[in-house]
Order: C-alpha cells, then structure tokens, then sequence
C-alpha cells in the first residue's frame, strides 16, 4: 500500500474515532441513521455499531455488547485478518462471513428470549 494512501486511512479513521468519541451517537444527530431500519423496522446487522463503538471507546465492555454483540466479538477477527493478510483471500473465510451476518441479521430480529439480547438497546 503506498505510504500516501496508508496516511490519509490512518487519518480518515482517527478523525472518525475522535468524532465517535467525543459526540455519543445515541444523543446527537450529526451521524446517520441506519436507513435499512428507516425504511424496513428491522434490525440490520449493523444497528448499534456506533454506539457501540463509542462505548467501547469510553471503556464500557459490557455497554458495547449491549448495542451490538457480532461487532465487538470481530473486532479481534478483522484484526487478525489485517495482521494475517493471506487468511482474508480463503473462500471459507467469506462464506463464514457472509453466512454469520445474515443469520446474525436475522436472529435479532426474533423477538423471543434470548435473541432479544442481539437487538440494540
């Protein structure tokens, strides 16, 4: 990767952090709604990631967990895949992918315990 494009990613993703960390995405409204949800109800996979984050950047495990469980327990897969980048170019590694978001998708969406534990709170 040229050193150009590794900065302005580097940059890009703590100017990003900074904003997620210092405005609570729960509170303010300067960051998108999800318009899967908007325009269906649903849940999508990726609801509650940014609050998430936010927790998790202010130190709060277990609020992460509650606003979107898939994001913080891959958070140490999509590290190893950047560290091991071979691993990511295995067909296995997209089709697990692709088969845990859209269960994942699809299961917090029941709302029966203990899948009402997948929905953000």
């Amino acid at each position: 990767m040229k050193a150009e494009k590794r900065y302005f990613l580097t940059g890009f993703l703590a100017v990003t952090l900074g904003l997620i960390y210092w405005f609570d995405p729960a509170e303010t409204h300067i960051f998108p709604s999800c318009q899967f949800y908007t325009l269906t109800g649903l849940y999508c996979p990726g609801c509650g990631t940014m609050r998430a984050f936010h927790q998790l950047l202010h130190g709060s495990l277990t609020g992460a967990l509650s606003m979107n469980p898939l994001m913080v327990i891959a958070l140490p897969v999509v590290l190893l895949l950047y560290l091991r980048k071979k691993w990511a170019y295995y067909p296995w590694v997209a089709w697990c992918s692709f088969a845990t978001l859209v269960s994942y998708g699809i299961l917090r969406n029941i709302h029966l315990w203990p899948f009402i534990l997948l929905a953000p709170k």
